[in-house]
């Protein structure tokens, strides 16, 4: 039997698609997943690969069609769909719709709907300007009840110094701790760790 109700929501940021993928394999290894896409992610086709692609591999792992739309993650909350929904990749743009509490997308409402039982979402935040524009929306985030992060560390100091990407190794350590209750620590971590 499978431990753990799990959605798992992807959304813009396509270049860590493929860390997600693995993160989610081995998360279905032992729990219960099912995938969200933001309505952009299932239906852009970027250089990191087709969006037909990454949705055939989300349904072959999960065993379950991808929610893709904001009727389908509507009822994720009142109908108790998860223990613990994952935002991975969790990009700027959808972090600081769920700081403004913006639901135009199937992620954003999904959440939305998760937190109306007070369940807890891991984000695993990734972005180009995580320590610039979207600091305060991680910032505020992370003084909300109910939002755990996957630790996150400079993935390219010296030529994207603003840039955040997430341990994608913690993300099932992170999603325990989440539904106990409790952030890992330490939330940022070295390079040389990630």
């Amino acid at each position: 039997m499978k431990s753990l109700r799990i959605g798992l929501a992807l959304t813009g940021s396509y270049c860590t698609y493929d860390k997600a993928l693995a993160a989610l394999e081995a998360l279905a290894r032992h729990h219960d997943v099912t995938a969200l896409m933001s309505e952009n992610a299932y239906a852009t086709d970027t250089r990191f690969g087709d969006a037909g692609d990454f949705v055939h591999r989300l349904e072959a792992l999960t065993g379950k069609p991808v929610l893709h739309s904001i009727p389908e993650a509507e009822p994720v909350g009142p109908g108790d769909y998860f223990d613990v929904l994952v935002v991975a990749p969790c990009t700027g743009n959808t972090a600081a719709k769920l700081c403004a509490g913006i639901t135009d997308t199937a992620v954003t409402m999904a959440v939305k709907s998760h937190l109306r039982s007070g369940k807890p979402v891991v984000l695993a935040f990734g972005s180009n300007d995580g320590l610039s524009a979207s600091a305060k929306n991680i910032g505020e985030l992370l003084n909300r009840k109910h939002f755990y992060f996957v630790p996150m560390y400079q993935d390219a100091p010296l030529a994207k110094p603003r840039s955040l990407a997430s341990d994608y190794a913690r993300l099932e350590e992170t999603v325990l701790a989440a539904h106990a209750g409790r952030q890992i620590e330490p939330i940022f971590v070295c390079p040389a760790r990630a």
